[in-house]
């Protein structure tokens, strides 16, 4: 067997790996040196472990196993000291490894600038695990951090310091930030967002020195200001990585230069990433990284196979703001720009326009039609019948809007949809049909789609639905249980069509199989029936489970857990002194404090549940609902009214909030958080929905999650009034209750339909959020009743233990 030895086990390397072992797994007895102490991960995703959506565990692409199962020798944590080119033989700082083909694969290092005090302890580069892990430790709340850098490393490192509840300032050299990427109207954007954020920009600002002693103190501008801080993060660009090759007598001139074939000027030499050099070109986006990586698995393999560089778009998110550029968009006699403004939504497009064709877009907060404006620029196409209506997208070439699914249909087959994969939709749909595939999961592992920065998600799951919805029409439909033909969306729909108003009406008129349904059908549409006709359904309790039924969580022993409600978080005195009666008087084995800041009784016999209800209505306390597919908590931090740094009332809001939607059924359990500043103490960014007060106003986020899955929100949109945050809150509770699947979070439900399409309904169309607002108030008049006050009114001893415990199916 062949010995291939590969220096650096980043993505472009690891990716060729992937491609070599699938097409052969015994052509290489394969050796992976390493500098960092540890295999591939995606680099992409280091933003989110600085900022602590995501661990490391998370972000690993090849682990341990992966490794051991295709038998790689793995020396990670050494450096290569040289490669003798003649003899075949990579030079290790531990010994000597022998080769019949070498990939170089070295990656970039940071360019550090050159002034004084850039060597002191706490000045650190933004490149790998280590310099995360610095930032990490130094990321004190309180404690200061300079970022010098504004393009997309520096604004990363920014915003993760800022969550970490760090003051952080950007001192950019250039006029506009990712001056590369974006023109000066999209830069403005971007900066008047990161300071609505609370990170500071310096534009024009040349640093001159680092000061300090024993470490970093802070920077020193050109003109004399001195900014403090306890860390100094450099991310003003890289430069390839060739020490090694350039010592080893290979042919380097900015990158270490290679052929079509990815051949360096030594013989049996390789490399790939961003250490290299095609044709003047240097490569530092993940895409053309990805192609190369195939031609090098190609041309180890002696199969014929040659890189050509693509027209490449950039869609970037940064702290949260979605962008986009692709082509030339600078200004030149003649070319004419269309734009599009809108700056109460922070939305900015600009074509740029020659001879009836696109050369150029820029696009903030909104990108979803980067990828067909992207594909006008590649094809070359001519416009001029599309002129009037070329900015607002695609779904409007024709006359009138189209939906998701009937934009995903009129692409083209060679339509790109990951662009850092190059996956088009024909490689997608043509892997559904020919494999069988049916979900997310099987279509990125088979095609990579959405496998990298994970920006394309939403485009690859509306092309899976495409194509499953026409091709394999009964086959693959994921059917609500085995006692219908029906989908979720089907029976929503037919049960509003035919306004269908019981559980055997259903059954009955849409052909259900079985007589009565089942544990999986009868509570998906009780919820149905419950959210779509308010005050005319009776809501059945025997199609609840049986958390529901019995308004407590049944636990482990078979005991049960009641969690009386605290608005917002907040307690009295009197609250307190009575839940310690309370909790002594019926010997509550444990008393707990919940993440969602309320208290838990747990280890309550079923048989004293009303005894305890009572005595918890009768000292003003009503059901938390923790056992429901409804509003759990709102979450809150102290805000305005005690903490120095709040800038609007956090605790009002959340209580408000709290009163305004508990007792509302949804489609899965729902939890909220009121955060007074970007530091963000109440965690509102990994909430069903969270509110982030900032000076101007409230930045209102969804879909986020920190359970099984960990999902960082997404900002909806900016108000300006509590009362605007109050309607838009609600409009996004009902449009997901009248929306979503039955046990579907919001943030799959978003995943579904797209961010963008829950922006037009409720930020775009006035109308339609005041219409959502109107349904969800009045679904409250029916909704907001005690429950626990019910049962100990209504139903005596022997019915309620005659209430039968059996587990439902799993949620």
């Amino acid at each position: 067997m062949k010995k291939l030895v590969v220096i650096g086990a980043g993505m472009a390397s690891g990716r060729a790996l992937e491609h070599l072992f699938e097409a052969d797994p015994t052509a290489y007895e394969v050796t992976l040196f390493n500098a960092e102490p540890r295999g591939n991960y995606n680099r992409i995703m280091l933003s989110p472990v600085l900022s602590g959506e995501k661990s490391f565990e998370e972000i690993v692409t090849h682990d341990d196993a992966w490794y051991a199962a295709r038998k790689v020798t793995c020396r990670f944590g050494e450096r290569v000291a040289a490669i003798d080119t003649a003899k075949k033989i990579v030079v290790g700082e531990k010994g000597e490894v022998a080769y019949d083909k070498l990939l170089i694969a070295t990656g970039s290092a940071p360019f550090i600038i050159p002034v004084p005090g850039k060597d002191l302890p706490g000045v650190v580069a933004y490149r790998d695990l280590e310099d995360t892990n610095a930032m990490i430790a130094a990321a004190q709340p309180g404690a200061r951090a300079v970022v010098i850098g504004g393009g997309l490393l520096g604004l990363e490192a920014a915003a993760g310091l800022r969550l970490r509840g760090m003051e952080v300032t950007v001192i950019h050299l250039m006029g506009h930030l990712m001056e590369r990427q974006l023109d000066e109207a999209a830069g403005y954007l971007l900066r008047k967002d990161l300071e609505r954020r609370g990170i500071s920009v310096l534009v024009n600002a040349s640093t001159k020195a680092i000061v300090g002693e024993n470490k970093a103190d802070g920077v020193e501008l050109a003109d004399g200001t001195v900014i403090p801080a306890e860390i100094v993060v450099m991310a003003v660009g890289i430069r390839p990585e060739t020490r090694v090759a350039k010592a080893a007598g290979l042919e380097v001139n900015r990158g270490i230069v290679v052929s079509p074939r990815m051949t360096t000027s030594a013989p049996d030499v390789l490399a790939l990433g961003e250490c290299v050099e095609f044709e003047g070109q240097l490569f530092g986006l993940v895409a053309p990284l990805y192609d190369q990586a195939k031609v090098v698995a190609a041309t180890l393999l002696g199969q014929q196979a040659a890189f050509a560089p693509k027209e490449l778009s950039t869609k970037l998110k940064v702290t949260g703001c979605d962008l986009f550029s692709a082509g030339d968009f600078a200004a030149a006699e003649n070319r004419e720009d269309i734009v599009l403004r809108d700056p109460s939504r922070g939305i900015y497009r600009r074509l740029v326009l020659e001879d009836n064709r696109v050369v150029g877009a820029v696009m903030y907060g909104d990108t979803a039609e980067g990828g067909w404006f992207f594909d006008l620029i590649r094809d070359r196409k001519d416009v001029s019948d599309m002129r009037d209506t070329l900015i607002f997208g695609q779904a409007y070439q024709g006359g009138s809007p189209l939906d998701p699914m009937a934009a995903v249909a009129a692409l083209p087959d060679e339509a790109e949809i990951c662009g850092c994969n190059g996956v088009c939709k024909g490689a997608i749909v043509g892997s559904i049909k020919a494999q069988g595939l049916t979900t997310l999961d099987e279509v990125r592992a088979v095609t990579k789609a959405s496998a990298s920065c994970g920006q394309c998600t939403t485009k690859v799951e509306q092309v899976i639905a495409f194509t499953l919805g026409d091709a394999f029409k009964g086959a693959a439909r994921k059917t609500i249980c085995k006692c219908t033909d029906l989908t979720h969306r089907e029976a929503r729909d037919f049960i509003r069509a035919k306004e269908l108003k019981s559980i055997p009406a259903v059954m009955q008129e849409l052909g259900w199989k079985t007589a009565n349904g089942c544990a999986t059908c009868r509570p998906a549409l009780n919820y149905y029936l419950v959210c779509d006709w308010p005050g005319e359904y009776d809501d059945d309790g025997r199609s609840r489970f049986v958390n529901e039924r019995l308004h407590a969580n049944i636990q482990k022993d078979g005991t049960f857990s009641i969690v009386p409600r605290m608005w917002g978080g907040l307690t009295t005195a009197a609250e307190l002194i009575a839940l310690g009666q309370i909790a002594e008087k019926h010997r509550v084995p444990l008393v707990k404090m919940t993440g969602g800041q309320r208290v838990d009784f747990l280890g309550i016999p079923k048989e004293n549940l009303t005894a305890v209800w009572k005595d918890l209505n009768d000292a003003g306390m009503v059901s938390g609902h923790a056992y429901s597919k409804g509003l759990r908590t709102v979450k809150t931090c102290v805000g305005r009214e005690w903490c120095r740094f709040g800038t609007q009332d956090s605790m009002g809001l959340g209580v408000k909030l709290e009163k305004l939607m508990w007792g509302s059924w949804t489609p899965a359990k729902v939890k909220l958080a009121v955060s007074g500043c970007p530091r963000n103490c109440a965690e509102a960014t990994v909430k069903d929905i969270g509110v982030i007060c900032v000076d101007s106003g409230y930045d209102i986020h969804i879909s986020g999650a920190a359970g099984l899955h960990v999902r960082a929100t997404d900002l909806l949109c900016h108000v300006d009034t509590e009362d605007e945050a109050l309607e838009v809150c609600g409009a996004v509770l009902q449009m997901y209750r009248e929306e979503a699947f039955y046990l579907e979070r919001i943030y799959k439900w978003q995943e579904r339909v797209g961010l963008e399409t829950i922006q037009k309904a409720v930020v775009e169309d006035i109308a339609a959020r005041k219409a959502l607002w109107e349904r969800f108030l009045l679904s409250q008049t029916y909704a907001q009743i005690d429950p626990w006050a019910e049962r100990v009114a209504g139903l005596d001893a022997h019915e309620f233990q005659a209430i039968e415990i059996v587990p439902a199916a799993a949620e």
